[in-house]
């Protein structure tokens, strides 16, 4: 397939329509801008999914320093306390951005905004929209808003395979649809792409997921931070649909309890209960389920018949697979669900690669740390898709670069992969697992074939993975169960990655592949 040119006259391309990739858009209104969406506009992001909501201090109790304060714990001492703090006092302003592009948020009776509760946060402070669809309605308000305005133009249908770069800066797109490829010079381009949960068997992400953004991005050579840390969410449906349809954090806000095939609850000596940090509930329901147990999730007492009226979307999941939420316990898994690494960027977004932003899920702001605080993360994309727009409005145009022909990779497809990802980078990993993993994941990535940019990924991954020496957050080594005085962020380029891959193949002894 030869590429044609597609004249955009220079404009920045935004690749992602997910949360991130629509306020982007809009926030550079009016000044032209293309927008690729790989799937009809509204539909197949990650954002898409979000039930939980959007976390600001917005009540009367609450504060921007008390979330400051929770969100820093969640991250387990790795976050950048410049970069929360700068992120949690912008989230109040936020909600009411989205309002004036028309999403509506749910209110008490007396007209306030009724603000949930979600583990490891000290107060109610999580902003719903339709109950448990959050996600939704921001991504059907804001794509509304994006056709409604004039200077956005939309391709639909859309993929980005290549980001073109000369002399270290960025100077195209190489997309591609259906029938054909085109390539559109730009010196400017933001990723919006959401995470990698479609690396890993169990996910509660789109199965497309699988760290497109970051495969972008390493491929133009830019700087990865924090890849090794991998969000499980606690309570996913356990069931053969995938994704797997999330049980919201919310629904344990309201009381609900873990329990296991005998109605014992399992967390009860824990502390803060079902209501502890993700990383440290995730872990508890994976030694049940590796000891043989079933859990379950059990609102029958807290909310019983006012489940469907709270969370509408969950109740549906939960009918389709013959359960009655109000009355029977809920079967639950972890799942992939969100990535607390990615391309390494500054307060506004800037890559280490000239001309290139990330934004959302794909980008690393430091606000994460080891291990997301729940809500932070559309609170996040909505933050910063701001000050990414102003960033990228500031740099000149400048005469659009030539692009030469340039090779497209075939489309992506991670599931060959998947088994071997989520054996070694799972909830609790190891060293041998991984260095096997990486062993069978390098001659992957280095061919132009279908899984070789999901591989490249997990590889990336993998490595960072083995770097860290210790268990922090969501990240928990079995052979290095301690934590390390001194721990830091860690940054990957490609080409790290792969002398670290290539080092490890020479001195590793002959071994089954992982398979």
């Amino acid at each position: 397939m030869t590429p044609t040119i597609l004249d955009i006259g220079g404009a920045p391309v935004i690749i992602g329509a997910g949360v991130a990739g629509l306020m982007t858009a809009l926030h550079l209104a009016p000044e032209p801008v293309v927008l690729l969406s790989s799937t009809p506009l509204g539909t197949g992001s990650c954002s898409a999914f979000a039930q939980g909501g959007l976390a600001a201090s917005v009540g009367c109790d609450d504060g921007a320093e008390l979330h400051l304060c929770d969100t820093l714990a969640a991250g387990d001492n790795l976050c950048d306390q410049a970069a929360v703090r700068r992120i949690v006092e912008a989230a109040p302003k936020a909600i009411g951005t989205l309002e004036r592009f028309g999403v509506v948020f749910d209110r008490t009776p007396d007209g306030a905004l009724r603000l949930g509760l979600e583990a490891a946060h000290s107060y109610r402070r999580i902003v719903h929209a339709a109950g448990d669809a959050t996600g939704r309605e921001l991504v059907g308000a804001l794509a509304a808003a994006v056709r409604r305005t004039a200077s956005i133009t939309v391709l639909e249908g859309m993929e980005a395979r290549r980001l073109v770069v000369e002399d270290g800066a960025i100077a195209g797109v190489l997309a591609v649809g259906d029938t054909d490829a085109i390539t559109m010079a730009t010196s400017r381009v933001v990723l919006a792409t959401g995470g990698i949960g479609g690396l890993f068997c169990d996910t509660t992400n789109p199965l497309g997921s699988f760290g497109h953004g970051l495969a972008l991005a390493a491929c133009a050579g830019a700087e990865l931070a924090d890849l090794e840390f991998v969000q499980f969410h606690p309570t996913a449906l356990d069931g053969p649909r995938r994704p797997m349809p999330l049980i919201s954090e919310a629904v344990r806000g309201e009381g609900a309890v873990l329990i296991d095939e005998h109605g014992q609850r399992f967390l009860a000596d824990t502390p803060c209960g079902e209501l502890a940090p993700r990383d440290v509930v995730a872990r508890a329901v994976w030694h049940q389920i590796a000891a043989g147990r079933s859990v379950f999730l059990d609102a029958s007492k807290c909310l019983g018949p006012q489940f469907d009226k709270r969370f509408p979307a969950i109740a549906h999941f939960c009918r389709e697979a013959d359960i009655d939420p109000a009355a029977e316990p809920i079967p639950v898994r972890p799942a992939a669900h969100y990535h607390m690494g990615g391309v390494a960027v500054d307060a506004v977004g800037r890559s280490s690669v000239e001309g290139l932003w990330a934004c959302g899920e794909v980008a690393c702001t430091g606000l994460h740390g080891a291990n997301r605080l729940a809500s932070n993360s559309l609170t996040e994309a909505v933050v910063t898709a701001n000050w990414v727009a102003e960033s990228v409005a500031r740099v000149s145009q400048g005469c659009p670069p030539r692009i030469v022909s340039t090779l497209v990779p075939p489309r992506p497809d991670a599931s060959c992969i998947r088994p071997v990802v989520s054996k070694a980078l799972g909830i609790i990993r190891d060293g041998e697992t991984l260095r096997q993993a990486v062993t069978t994941l390098l001659p992957i990535a280095t061919h132009n074939a279908a899984a070789s940019d999901p591989a490249l990924v997990a590889l990336m991954i993998a490595i960072a993975a083995l770097r860290r020496e210790e268990s922090r957050g969501s990240h928990c080594r079995s052979d290095f169960p301690g934590r390390d005085a001194d721990a830091r962020p860690s940054r990957l380029t490609l080409k790290m990655a792969m002398q670290a891959a290539v080092a490890l193949g020479w001195r590793a002894p002959k071994k089954e592949l992982l398979i």
